[in-house]
């Protein structure tokens, strides 16, 4: 048996990976001296209140690797391997801290996949992987699928403000006050793991239409369930529901879950953040 962790920037419900049984780790944030475990210690609802209170920007930081030793010590007892299915190394310490303490379990076989990723791509790897694991394939088996699947990923996202990827240092200040100079809603991209320009809209209604087009250009026809096709939102339920229904109605595609981003991805992106994940053939 192969067992799956994931971390709680993967965004997947709590109830779905207790019934799963996926061990998930917690990332922290901090508001000043002041620091919080994500996963029971505060959701998003939580953070967002604590946000719009805050005078300064909160702050994250990647998982302590003592976090992972009780998953590892029971595998170990058990026999079982472990595939920790991690986040963008090159955005979030987790990848570092999953293999800290690997270190300190070398007889244990523990496999750690930086998937240049994170929110929904990520839960959807975390899903695919634990489905594998489900159906007794090899820890070889999972890594080679998550390896063939990781450069294929798409997220296209937007954000109300670039306040919060200035403040944390994902862009500079400069473009944050020309974009809001010229009242410019940009698109942003994870490629190769960090967070880029795609292009840019003048309305926020302009730029989920644009959502819409690159989806349908990027993820055509019988791409299908495949496709691994999903939402992302915070403060956005009702416009993810329509960006998801308005989907459906062009690819094919029968389910499109919409994941809440996890308090680790808002400190970034901010409130009302929005945006669509997908695997290209």
């Amino acid at each position: 048996m192969t067992i799956i962790v994931a971390d709680t920037t993967c965004g997947l419900p709590r109830d779905l990976l207790a019934q799963r049984g996926i061990p998930v780790i917690p990332q922290v944030v901090m508001f000043g001296e002041d620091s919080f475990h994500d996963d029971k210690e505060m959701d998003t609802t939580t953070f967002l209140q604590k946000l719009k209170a805050s005078k300064s920007l909160p702050k994250t930081s990647a998982p302590e690797p003592p976090l992972y030793f009780p998953i590892f010590k029971d595998a170990q007892e058990k026999g079982e391997s472990v595939i920790v299915v991690a986040p963008t190394g090159k955005a979030s310490g987790t990848v570092r801290s999953a293999q800290t303490a690997a270190i300190e379990f070398p007889m244990l076989d523990v496999r750690v996949v930086d998937t240049l990723t994170i929110s929904c791509n990520l839960a959807s790897l975390v899903l695919l992987a634990d489905d594998m694991a489900k159906a007794g394939e090899s820890a070889d088996a999972i890594v080679a699928k998550l390896d063939d699947m990781i450069p294929r990923g798409r997220i296209y996202f937007l954000v109300d403000t670039l306040e919060y990827l200035a403040k944390g240092g994902r862009i500079g200040g400069a473009k944050r006050l020309l974009a809001e100079l010229l009242e410019i809603k940009p698109i942003l991209q994870v490629k190769n793991g960090q967070v880029e320009s795609f292009e840019q809209q003048r309305t926020r209604k302009r730029a989920l239409a644009r959502l819409v087009e690159v989806v349908a250009e990027q993820c055509p026809g019988p791409a299908g369930e495949s496709a691994h096709l999903c939402v992302i939102q915070v403060e956005a339920e009702s416009e993810a529901q329509s960006l998801a229904a308005e989907l459906k109605s062009r690819v094919s595609v029968s389910q499109i879950p919409i994941y809440e981003l996890p308090p680790a991805i808002v400190v970034h992106a901010g409130p009302r953040a929005m945006g669509v994940g997908f695997f290209v053939k």
